[in-house]
């Protein structure tokens, strides 16, 4: 039998159905005795231990209060968004007010949201 190169095998990769190419990666981890998923678990590295802080979050508005007017001007001044799309995202929380922010920023916009009388939450 020749031997088929990386690229000939992905050309007849891309000829079968997602049920042939299932059948083929059950039949493979049978001959070699490997799994599929093993690759996929030793890419995502290490586990996070609890004492590693997330270097990026997401600050959601969870809820408004009472003084919308408020909590719009400033999801206005945070996001750069307009008076209607704001007025929107406000109105149907939650709403994302950020993402992928540093920690210490995110605590700044949570503090003006509080201290203007709406909920904010901050995740990571």
């Amino acid at each position: 039998m020749a031997k088929l190169t990386k690229e000939q095998i992905i050309e007849s990769l891309k000829e079968m159905s997602l049920l042939e190419v299932n059948d083929l990666v059950k039949a493979i981890e049978t001959e070699f005795g490997v799994s599929a998923a093993a690759p996929v678990a030793a890419a995502a590295g290490p586990a996070s231990g609890p004492a590693e802080a997330p270097t990026s979050v997401t600050v959601t508005l969870t809820d408004a209060g009472a003084q919308k007017v408020a909590i719009i001007k400033l999801f206005r001044e945070i996001t750069g968004l307009g008076l209607i799309e704001a007025k929107t995202a406000v109105e149907k929380t939650p709403a994302v007010v950020k993402e992928n922010i540093k920690p210490e920023e995110a605590e700044e916009i949570k503090k003006k949201f509080e201290a203007a009388g709406a909920k904010v939450k901050v995740e990571a």
